[in-house]
């Protein structure tokens, strides 16, 4: 048995052995420094049993929880074996700066070569003195976290402006998203679509077993601070609970202006904190999450469980909810959510009032040789160079074309304000934006009816494009964190087919400000001494039996 600290002071899985009670949010709880171990196994999360990646025998992985200014330090053991799925490995910490530590940033052929199976590497790295809210661990090789590789990441902060609007906030209040697929994820051809919804590792799928739910328990009179993630591969969301408002207090680790609303969506590696008051009747309440792709039975509803999970009163029966869904609804809007501090972008306030102004226009067609979608941008296709982008920076290479032969490499001075648009209407949208090593500010929301603001914008790292050719969005923010940084797409398959750019900022200091360890040198020997067998993953057409 591991036994792991938590914020309660108590070792929680010895607390879990002597209740006799097995839950996803009490069981699976590390501190800052602790070991992730990354394996195979046969899970059934949704009835349907296959194969995948679990971390310290667990889907989703374990909740990392840290207080604000602690350094982290994180053990990655790769026993990867089954050749369906990526055996090599990373882990991105989606969220965190990395700031003197771009080399933990965990982006493979960006900031570092994979770690090898039969091999481990340890992250270090800190939240800073900024940093906390909200945040996830996920990998960033290939198409892998789709197949199990992701867990949630929560920075608490002592001195919360918000802390007198909640009772609780701790590993019970932490909701996970997720899609899930019963092919390993590399065999799915195209752009996948998700067979069920997984709401913090339990889900059902259309006309599958009925398998137990996930249940949030909640004591009439408290209120909670919910942390919802969603580590997504390739759909948002529409969640919402029966019967109760949420009061949206933070977005992607910012804070922001309180402000209630029935229900919100939520795209792929977003996070939201809510604050829910258990003032309802002593009862269940469906937790509800619609995905916006799907199977076509999935994205119909909620019938047989499937998109939910349980919110149960404390001595309410133990039996499903007979609620109705929320219709009259106030559904959040990005554009409306206002920082609760330093409100101000960068940049001035006009249009194009950046030092660098960028318009990322790709185009979806498709790569004859595959016959597998793939994003243009300036009529270049982003490939993951072999050969990582810091590590050629390290060895003196300057300029973009050396950095990124095959895509589109921005090299930028420190401390400008770069402005990027996105216009609306690219296929296959909308496309969650997510901006590694910064946070940006949304001067421009999706929506036509949504004007630019310059005075009081949202920060955040991911935002949605609009699918209304006639729309776009804006973000801007600083290049104050020397090194290679990804802003891509993260639905899992488009950023693998270019939807893709890099930001390289100021690459003369790069190397004195992010010093290497050594495990870190030995990444790209070990994993190039590898044969092409052991990188090679299997294509799979048949497919395990329900449970």
């Amino acid at each position: 048995m591991t036994l792991t600290t938590s914020r309660l002071g108590i070792t929680n899985s010895l607390f879990v052995a002597l209740l006799g009670v097995n839950t996803y949010t009490l069981a699976s709880v590390l501190i800052p420094h602790s070991t992730l171990t990354l394996t195979n196994q046969l899970i059934a999360p949704d009835g349907f049993q296959r194969s995948a990646i679990v971390v310290n025998g667990e889907h989703p992985g374990p909740l990392i929880q840290a207080t604000k200014g602690d350094g982290f330090m994180v053990n990655v053991v790769n026993q990867l074996t089954d050749p369906t799925m990526q055996r090599a490995a990373s882990v991105h910490w989606h969220g965190l700066s990395q700031r003197g530590t771009n080399w933990a940033d965990g982006a493979t052929g960006v900031n570092q070569c994979p770690i090898s199976p039969n091999h481990s590497f340890e992250y270090t790295f800190t939240g800073g003195d900024s940093q906390a809210g909200t945040f996830w661990y996920h990998s960033h090789y290939f198409l892998q976290y789709c197949d199990g590789l992701r867990g949630p990441l929560v920075i608490y902060d002592p001195e919360d402006p918000w802390k007198n609007l909640y009772d609780v906030d701790d590993e019970s209040t932490v909701l996970t998203l997720a899609d899930w697929y019963h092919t390993p994820f590399p065999s799915i051809p195209g752009f996948p679509l998700p067979e069920s919804t997984l709401i913090n590792g339990k889900g059902r799928y259309p006309d599958g077993p009925n398998v137990d739910l996930s249940i949030v328990n909640v004591e009439k009179g408290k209120r909670y601070r919910f942390r919802l993630v969603s580590l997504a591969c390739e759909t948002s969301y529409l969640f919402g609970i029966d019967g109760h408002q949420l009061q949206v207090i933070e977005t992607d680790g910012q804070n922001t202006v309180p402000v209630v609303v029935d229900k919100l969506r939520i795209f792929a590696g977003q996070r939201y904190s809510f604050v829910l008051d258990a003032n309802q009747n002593i009862d269940n309440y469906w937790v509800r999450s619609l995905p916006a792709n799907g199977m076509p039975k999935l994205v119909a509803g909620y019938e047989g469980g499937i998109n939910s999970a349980i919110l149960r009163y404390r001595g309410a029966p133990i039996s499903d909810p007979q609620t109705n869904d929320n219709q009259n609804l106030i559904l959040l809007e990005e554009a409306k959510l206002v920082p609760a501090q330093d409100p101000f972008p960068p940049g001035n306030p006009t249009a194009g009032g950046a030092d660098f102004n960028v318009t990322l226009n790709f185009v979806l067609d498709v790569d004859l040789a595959s016959g597998e979608p793939q994003f243009k941008l300036n009529d270049k296709v982003y490939r993951p160079p072999s050969v990582p982008i810091l590590l050629k920076i390290l060895s003196g290479a300057r300029r973009p074309e050396e950095l990124l032969p095959e895509g589109n490499l921005f090299s930028v001075p420190r401390d400008k304000v770069i402005e990027v648009t996105v216009p609306g209407g690219i296929a296959a949208g909308p496309h969650p934006m997510h901006l590694h090593g910064h946070t940006f500010s949304v001067v421009k929301s999706a929506g036509k009816n949504n004007q630019p603001n310059y005075l009081t914008p949202v920060r955040r790292d991911v935002t949605a494009t609009s699918q209304e050719v006639d729309d776009y969005i804006t973000i801007r923010f600083t290049t104050d964190n020397p090194g290679p940084w990804l802003l891509h797409c993260h639905l899992n398959k488009h950023h693998e087919s270019g939807m893709v750019v890099v930001f390289v900022a100021d690459v003369d200091s790069v190397a004195e400000e992010n010093p290497v360890p050594d495990a870190w040198n030995d990444l790209c020997p070990i994993y190039d001494a590898l044969s092409d067998a052991e990188k090679e993953v299997k294509i799979v057409s048949s497919l395990p039996m329900p449970v």
